[in-house]
């Protein structure tokens, strides 16, 4: 039975305040995407996200798995989500290009790998095993970052387009990540989404940052900023429209603001600029 596909509208990232709300009064969701290993115990959230997997195309974003890491990724991670992805048949599942771990240390952050060559061979034999293990393939999300390696041998786009080369991955395109690599580190966003291939980019994340210290933090905490909206719109004149979702994990609003934000993006997406 093939997967289904997320649906080329505006959805919401749903998290634990709001899962009660969402089944007792249905709202009208284009989709929801959950992070997946909030579910990795079982139980009431579990059970939850059945019901709510019922109702609504899903999408399971990970955190944990390090793909960018030194180390293969962790068996008993992948065997756990493994399951969780065979139960639900999500429409899409999506990892960072990040790495987390090395030996015995993990950090509790999602931290940018280097963009060489070396580093490209060992991602693409991570996603290659995690797509095996999955029995499908994933999209691999662009980070934040603030730092630049000074080793660097291409830019993030190239690095992307040849990790969906090498695997047959696809890209989940932080539009807001992207923005804040702009303005704190100067990144040419031109040249990195002339490199990315379009037809590889399965979803968009769009999400509000912070400003501290003279930098931008991709904290998702706040609505998303007026020029992240017309960066927003400027990519999809570019690649076309996608799935696009909005992130939001601190200080978490009613789920009418969420729904407010996605309003804006879908009037983007169908090209009634005005609205957003």
């Amino acid at each position: 039975m093939p997967y289904p596909c997320l649906p080329t509208v505006c959805g919401i990232g749903l998290r634990a305040p709001h899962y009660r709300e969402v089944l007792d009064t249905a709202p009208p969701l284009g989709w929801v995407e959950v992070h997946s290993e909030n579910f990795f115990d079982g139980g009431t959230p579990l059970a939850m996200l059945r019901r709510i997997a019922e109702r609504w195309p899903l999408s399971l974003h990970g955190v944990g798995l390090g793909l960018g890491s030194a180390t293969r990724p962790d068996a008993s991670h992948l065997a756990t989500l493994k399951r969780l992805v065979d139960e639900l048949r999500p429409a899409a599942v999506s990892e960072h290009l990040s790495f987390n771990h090395s030996a015995n240390r993990y950090a509790n952050d999602l931290l940018p790998v280097p963009y060489t060559r070396a580093a490209l061979d060992a991602i693409a034999g991570h996603v290659s095993q995690t797509q095996d293990a999955l029995g499908r393939p994933i999209l691999l999300e662009n980070l934040s970052s603030y730092v630049e390696f000074p080793g660097n041998e291409m830019n993030e786009g190239e690095f992307l387009a040849e990790l969906v080369r090498l695997t047959g991955c696809g890209i989940l395109l932080d539009v807001n990540n992207l923005y804040v690599n702009r303005i704190n580190l100067g990144t040419d966003t031109d040249a990195v989404l002339a490199a990315l291939p379009a037809g590889a980019i399965g979803e968009i994340h769009l999400a509000g940052y912070s400003e501290r210290e003279g930098l931008l933090v991709d904290t998702h905490s706040q609505p998303v900023h007026d020029g992240v909206w017309q960066f927003y719109r400027e990519v999809i004149n570019r690649i076309g429209p996608r799935p696009t979702l909005i992130e939001w994990d601190l200080d978490i609003p009613p789920l009418a603001a969420l729904r407010g934000e996605a309003a804006k993006a879908q009037a983007i997406l169908e090209g009634r600029h005005e609205l957003a």
